[in-house]
């Protein structure tokens, strides 16, 4: 009854797009206000693929830090949604993050079913075509959706993460994209406060990991008897790291929608900051336990690309050692505090690393946006509205994620069971929920 439900819910919701977008006006090129670049246009299409390849490197990543009997279930969630949520990015998420504003919070209607998203000419005032924009934009919508995963690994049912994400990425990641990006409250365009965020310290980062807490809290803790410390497969979480790394040149170089100097800064302070990252978290970690662990090593340098997100476009290289060296000790210690103090059983340190290290990477932002870069520079060039901007961003986005993300939750286990049983976990997702095993 209930699925008879949701599939009758979908198929309005998709007869209703087609038909406000079969109403909807076609866009001339009268009305393209830039000249398109080649160089730019295969610049920002390469760094489509990259960020593309992050969401495979996120399940490998995941998986190779489980047991082996979750190894399938984290390739079949990520696979699920880069699917889902792009599908959803093509009907109407595209059309909600960057349509025309609704009081701030939400885009319009008018690129339903991506109308009026010309794949020759700009309306946006780029370089690219609107069709580039929206490809590049939505593989940021899908890699966010498989970060949120790691939350809830080995507990989680598989219909539920799927169910939470297509309204997640509805409700939560298209109002963000918005309000950040897409000249909302959380813009300095609008007028409210004064922020920067270049590559989505807020939106993606900020967003995904309370988001994950959200479902952590209400699915609650993995049975103890599942709980694997180590990772059972390095080689394929050094090579899922290794996608991330490569890919985030394309996340964070490709955010300067254009190849030009602001494109080639933002991916110098990336990799600045990560390297920075990497022998910081292996320092913290020998002093702390007396060695250094392959697993520590990736997650540091994962804490260093996040931390360094936020600000990729407006701030130096020795900035970005600074903010990679910070965002490695913090992120270290929180991962520490979430799993021994917090009580929330947030699996694969979703919010220790990307929650702790985007919250840094945005106050980082406010502090050492340098005015070369941007007209709003930080704290230390006299910034001291975007300072406290930065503050107000992570506020909102930490309130504004987790609410409506515990909603959604709690919505859906009231109409579906959201866990497995203890015996399922025991058994492991792979064989209960897909029937095979990722090793044979």
């Amino acid at each position: 009854m209930h699925t008879k439900f949701v599939l009758g819910a979908i198929l309005a919701f998709l007869a209703a797009s087609v038909a406000v977008a079969i109403a909807a006006p076609g866009v001339s090129a009268a009305d393209a206000e830039a000249a398109m670049d080649t160089g730019d246009m295969s610049w920002i299409i390469l760094a489509a693929v990259l960020v593309f390849l992050m969401a495979p490197g996120i399940a490998l990543l995941y998986g190779g830090m489980l047991r082996k009997q979750s190894m399938t279930s984290v390739i079949a969630q990520c696979m699920m949604a880069m699917a889902a949520v792009f599908l959803i990015w093509a009907i109407a998420g595209y059309s909600l993050a960057f349509g025309g504003d609704t009081y701030g919070l939400v885009g319009g209607l008018e690129h339903l079913m991506m109308i009026n998203v010309p794949y020759d000419y700009s309306t946006l005032g780029l370089t690219i075509p609107d069709m580039e924009f929206f490809i590049f934009q939505g593989m940021f919508a899908l890699v966010t959706a498989c970060i949120i995963v790691g939350a809830t690994a080995e507990r989680i049912r598989f219909p539920a993460i799927m169910a939470f994400l297509a309204l997640w990425s509805v409700l939560v990641y298209a109002p963000m994209a918005h309000m950040v990006w897409g000249g909302g409250i959380l813009s300095t365009s609008f007028g409210w406060i004064t922020t920067l965020d270049f590559a989505g310290g807020t939106v993606v980062h900020i967003c995904s990991a309370v988001s994950g807490i959200a479902l952590a809290v209400l699915v609650g803790r993995r049975s103890a008897n599942t709980v694997k410390e180590r990772p059972h497969s390095i080689p394929l979480m050094f090579l899922g790291a290794m996608l991330l790394w490569a890919g985030w040149l394309g996340f964070n170089g490709g955010s300067a929608l254009g190849m030009d100097g602001v494109a080639i800064n933002a991916i110098a302070v990336t990799l600045v900051s990560s390297v920075t990252a990497i022998v910081i978290w292996g320092a913290v970690q020998y002093l702390h336990v007396g060695r250094i662990s392959v697993t520590g090593m990736c997650a540091g340098c994962l804490a260093g690309l996040v931390a360094i997100t936020p600000g990729a476009g407006f701030v130096d290289a020795p900035a970005a050692i600074i903010i990679g060296a910070a965002g490695a000790t913090l992120c270290y210690f929180g991962v520490i505090f979430m799993r021994k103090k917090s009580g929330i059983d947030d699996a694969l340190d979703v919010f220790g690393i990307h929650g702790v290290g985007g919250i840094w990477g945005a106050i980082a932002t406010g502090i050492f946006a340098i005015p070369a870069l941007t007209s709003t520079p930080g704290l230390l060039y006299g910034g001291a509205d975007l300072f406290l901007g930065q503050f107000a961003a992570v506020a909102f986005t930490l309130v504004y994620c987790f609410a409506v993300s515990f909603i959604i939750i709690k919505v859906l286990s009231l109409v579906m069971r959201v866990r497995l049983t203890e015996d399922e976990e025991m058994i492991g997702p792979d064989m209960v929920e897909h029937g095979e095993s990722a090793y044979n």
